[in-house]
């Protein structure tokens, strides 16, 4: 069985593929209709963001994905965006342990006790949720070659595999 950090791995580089697959720049910035104007390069801002979150917070036990720190450049540059992910790829593995999500950036905080795994987990989910809307945005561009679980949860594809047979 894949450890939850080969998986999210897995994600992430699936993400930089499609990335790197882009016919030009302009359509990681470009806004999509179909995503109520957002752009695939909002959609992997988000997902770094999330993950950066997540890695920053860990020395001390405390994350807080409400204090991001919606950085225009990886948005708009696939370069940045791709460098980043692999970043966060390298820096994933850690050691299990308790964390406390912060919920909230004003005075009035709530705050939940979870562990780090579960909020790889989370990460992951999320990455694939947003790749979904990515794949989306996609459909228009010609000639991408997305893999068939791009966007789409393991136990989905599980799923399929076990109706198609």
């Amino acid at each position: 069985m894949r450890s939850l950090f080969t998986k999210s791995t897995e994600a992430l580089s699936s993400l930089v593929d499609v990335l790197l697959q882009l016919p030009d720049s302009q359509k990681y910035a470009e806004p999509c209709e179909a995503l109520s104007e957002a752009t695939i390069g909002q959609h992997t801002r988000h997902i770094i963001e999330l993950y950066q979150c997540l890695l920053a917070g860990y020395p001390a036990g405390k994350i807080n994905y409400d204090d991001r720190k919606r950085n225009a450049l990886y948005e708009n540059d696939i370069t940045a965006a791709v460098d980043v992910i692999k970043d966060i790829q390298l820096n994933l593995e850690q050691p299990d342990k308790s964390v406390t999500l912060v919920c909230g950036t004003d005075g009035q905080s709530v705050c939940i006790e979870s562990n780090y795994l579960r909020e790889v987990l989370y990460n992951l989910e999320h990455c694939i949720h947003h790749q979904a809307l990515i794949k989306v945005a996609l459909v228009s561009i010609k000639d991408m070659a997305i893999a068939t679980g791009f966007g789409v949860a393991p136990s989905t594809l599980q799923y399929r595999q076990q109706c198609a047979q």
